[in-house]
């Protein structure tokens, strides 16, 4: 792995764990559903704009129209709707760890569901990384934190999952970055009727809506997705999702930096164990088949 590639990997990393600091700044201020429908019309607006000028055809394979609907279901409507949602309860920091976990819900379904193979490395780190997950999970509810709330999360994390597992290799064949925008337009027209019937449009403008707003919608939304796919092109999926160990670190520092939220010694802990866990799980894939992970920031 060259410089070039570790540093794309580190700059992936860190805007995939900074999109929860910058959506816990938007519910703040905006209706969750509502906020994110118009981040992914523009999205994808922009995306499949530049898709079209780089030559991108939106006449998509069977299978890619699948992974674009699945995925605009599954990763856009449900795993970034309901962690927007939870985020007005959750602290950004609580939901980045439980978003982290995905890879370790993508190894333990593929084991439990599909029947993959997974070698002693890797069901070493399942545990270890649950094991974090529920040391923090631990200390944050006896400090009163939000039970719905960590619960969307957790159906948010798992749901991405379960799609990674469906859709994996469905996106070969060309036309990635036309697949991004048009499941951006999949997730805003799911989340734009959701919030016609379930929110009250009250929107309290501010220069730190308008700037996170901004930011959420071009870097997590779009640089992130540009930058894992010419990673991914560089050195592999399997290479390039170990990277994914990170994202507990970037994500709670972020939190810490920018809205100021507690960080206990137990957390610290978690983190460091889920990361580990999470590393072991990847390491343990280096030999097999590359896999397809999932790429876009909450």
């Amino acid at each position: 792995m060259d410089l070039r590639a570790i540093g794309m990997g580190l700059a992936f990393a860190f805007m995939w764990s900074s999109a929860f600091t910058s959506a816990r700044m938007i519910v703040a201020d905006a209706p969750p559903m509502a906020a994110l429908c118009l981040r992914f019309l523009l999205s994808g607006l922009i995306g499949v704009g530049i898709a079209r000028a780089l030559g991108q055809s939106w006449r998509l394979s069977p299978a890619q129209w699948r992974a674009t609907l699945i995925f605009g279901l599954c990763q856009n409507a449900i795993y970034l709707g309901f962690n927007f949602v939870a985020m007005q309860w959750v602290e950004a920091s609580l939901a980045a760890i439980i978003a982290s976990t995905m890879p370790l819900l993508v190894a333990l379904f593929g084991w439990l569901l599909f029947g993959e193979k997974v070698r002693p490395l890797g069901i070493a780190g399942l545990i270890a990384g649950f094991a974090g997950a529920a040391i923090i999970m631990g200390a944050r509810l006896s400090g009163g934190v939000s039970l719905p709330g960590i619960a969307l999360c957790i159906a948010g994390a798992a749901a991405l999952a379960i799609a990674t597992l469906s859709v994996r290799g469905a996106t070969s064949g060309g036309n990635l970055l036309m697949i991004v925008g048009l499941q951006m337009f999949v997730g805003a027209a799911l989340l734009g009727l959701a919030s016609l019937f379930l929110e009250t449009w009250t929107v309290n403008w501010t220069p730190r809506l308008a700037a996170a707003f901004a930011y959420t919608t071009l870097v997590p939304g779009l640089l992130a997705t540009w930058v894992w796919f010419r990673l991914v092109g560089r050195i592999g999926a399997v290479r390039a999702a170990t990277f994914h160990f990170l994202n507990p670190f970037f994500g709670v520092a972020v939190a810490a930096a920018l809205l100021h939220e507690a960080l206990g010694m137990t957390d610290i802990l978690g983190v460091a164990i889920i990361a580990l866990g999470i590393l072991a799980v990847q390491l343990s894939k280096q030999s097999a088949a590359p896999t397809v992970q999932r790429a876009n920031g909450a």
